[in-house]
């Protein structure tokens, strides 16, 4: 397989569940400085000029949440995700699908403002209510959907990459992570563990 990625980007999710998984793949980076992520020859990949894109023997799987159960259920053995307990696992789906639907695209709006507006001021609007959309956003999950240890509770899922991914944008967001206790220690938990040690290391992170 081969996992295409961007350091910085959400595809760390992904790396990350690979790693765990002891899947066998080979990273390669997109270099969004250079627009590689526009180019015809990405592009006959994922035709959305964006990451994760991971190319399989069956075809190209796009989107965090489709790739993160496509590892869990490849990779069963990593009990990655409840597959046996269909609401269980739908938990977890819909856990990452917030991030993915919601919490990313608050974080967009801050540095892609291009996708909803023309107008510089409209922009500047949208950098200024990051804090507080992300903020909130946090707090959602910090009170009401983080069951601790981890994301889902006892067992480490598919979930707790993707959280870890996008609470590492948080102070580039202009929010402090110590406002959210319980996410800033998964955070912190999550370094160590040497699944992401290992992506971390891949993207030049390490």
């Amino acid at each position: 397989m081969k996992l295409f990625y961007g350091p910085g980007t959400c595809a760390l999710a992904s790396h990350i569940a690979l790693q765990e998984a002891g899947a066998e793949f080979t990273a390669i980076r997109v270099d969004f400085s250079r627009n590689e992520q526009r180019q015809p020859d990405y592009l006959q990949v994922n035709p959305k000029g964006r990451v994760p894109a991971l190319v399989t023997d069956r075809g190209v799987l796009t989107e965090n949440v489709a790739i993160l159960a496509f590892v869990a259920q490849r990779y069963p053995a990593a009990n990655l995700a409840p597959l046996g307990d269909p609401f269980a696992f739908a938990q977890v789906q819909a856990f990452n699908s917030y991030l993915a639907s919601t919490v990313h695209v608050a974080h967009a709006h801050g540095r892609r403002g291009y996708r909803w507006a023309d107008d510089q001021s409209s922009f500047d609007d949208m950098k200024r209510k990051l804090p507080e959309t992300m903020g909130a956003c946090f707090d959602l999950v910090e009170r009401a959907m983080f069951k601790g240890p981890w994301v889902m509770g006892e067992a480490y899922t598919i979930c707790d990459p993707y959280l870890f991914t996008i609470a590492e944008w948080l102070e580039g967001d202009g929010v402090d992570p110590a406002r959210f206790p319980k996410v800033h220690d998964h955070r912190t938990r999550m370094y160590e563990r040497a699944a992401v040690k290992r992506a971390l290391a891949t993207e030049g992170r390490g």
